[in-house]
């Protein structure tokens, strides 16, 4: 193997290790900038085209994504005290500007001092490399309720 080529493979590994960090603090970011009422920030985690489907509610762009967070149902959430707590992403895949991840979630509300589990959930993420970086362009969101679609989520087969 030559130097030119070796150097080459050393590159595309160093790429794969910064698009997967990048992928990551992209997707981490979520819990912190959501429980903090940031709608422009957490809005601008996805693609100007990007699609938010939870639960029954599907946002279409980051203006939707950006009125989902100062709606009174998610303030009443996070003004009562709340932790959306995302677990390590699975990077499924990386191919050129296209990424695909799997994470699952919990989200935590506090209720008369006492902390509970509220909401359990998985998630697949898909994300396109912008000038700006990585951006969400479809999540799709599913309460982990033993349900067959939840299944399909976690093991990337829908």
């Amino acid at each position: 193997m030559s130097g030119d080529e070796i150097l080459a493979g050393l590159a595309a590994r160093v790429q794969r290790l910064e698009d997967e960090l990048a992928i990551i603090r992209k997707l981490t970011a979520y819990g912190p900038l959501v429980d903090a009422g940031e709608a422009d920030a957490v809005a601008e985690l996805w693609a100007e085209d990007g699609v938010y489907d939870v639960e029954g509610w599907r946002m279409a762009g980051r203006a939707e994504v950006r009125a989902m967070v100062l709606s009174d149902a998610h303030q009443n959430i996070i003004g009562g005290g709340s932790a959306h707590f995302f677990g390590p992403p699975h990077i499924e895949c990386i191919e050129g500007d296209e990424a695909a991840a799997i994470c699952e979630s919990i989200l935590v509300r506090q209720e008369d001092g006492r902390f509970y589990i509220w909401r359990a959930g998985v998630h697949r993420i898909e994300l396109r490399r912008t000038d700006s970086g990585w951006c969400v362009t479809r999540r799709v969101t599913r309460p982990l309720n033993g349900s067959p679609e939840a299944r399909e989520l976690v093991t990337g087969s829908k």
